[in-house]
């Protein structure tokens, strides 16, 4: 039996130059007998506009750990529906089945254990007619790997974030607030 209950890992890995693929996935991993089990359980089913699907890496390749995703944009359009169900979908279950691999997840309990990942996909990828499909999938790989890593190393740690409290801040406050 897994001593893997709640842990939580995020990550964010940005897009090439010109591309709004930015991945920023949050994670969710625990036992399925836990509290983890028990909401990627109440997932079943549909919310409207915040489609949730069993990661699959292609037809018949469901994932393990069992691991449901879900948008944290309202999808609005088949486009938008078609890209977080093929691209997203796939880098995101290739990077499971990698850290699986890679002994980030641990392989004997992949049966014990669930996933729910929440997806950024920004919506201007649905509407762009230059979208560099390698480029959301690279974004997504990598971030959901890493925030798969920061979930079972339980990074950062509570040292790390008083540490860089002053020094480390959200982007969006650049020019609001001055630690100093």
């Amino acid at each position: 039996m897994t001593d893997i209950w709640f842990r939580t890992g995020e990550a964010t890995v940005l897009a090439a130059e010109g591309q709004a693929t930015d991945a920023m996935p949050e994670v969710l991993i625990g036992s399925v007998k836990g509290p983890v089990g028990q909401a990627f359980a109440s997932m079943m089913g549909q919310a409207k506009g915040h489609t949730r699907m069993f990661v699959v890496r292609d037809l018949n390749q469901l994932v393990r750990p069992a691991t449901m995703m879900t948008t944290k944009v309202t999808i609005k359009n088949m486009a938008y529906a078609e890209l977080l169900g093929g691209v997203v979908q796939a880098a995101t279950g290739d990077a499971i089945v990698d850290c699986l691999a890679e002994g980030i997840l641990p392989k004997d309990e992949a049966d014990e254990l669930c996933m729910i990942i929440m997806i950024w996909l920004d919506p201007r990828c649905a509407e762009d007619e230059n979208l560099d499909k390698k480029d959301l999938y690279r974004t997504n790989y990598e971030a959901t790997k890493i925030a798969i890593s920061r979930a079972m190393t339980g990074k950062p740690t509570v040292d790390e974030l008083i540490a860089n409290r002053k020094t480390v801040k959200h982007y969006a406050l650049d020019g609001v607030i001055d630690y100093e």
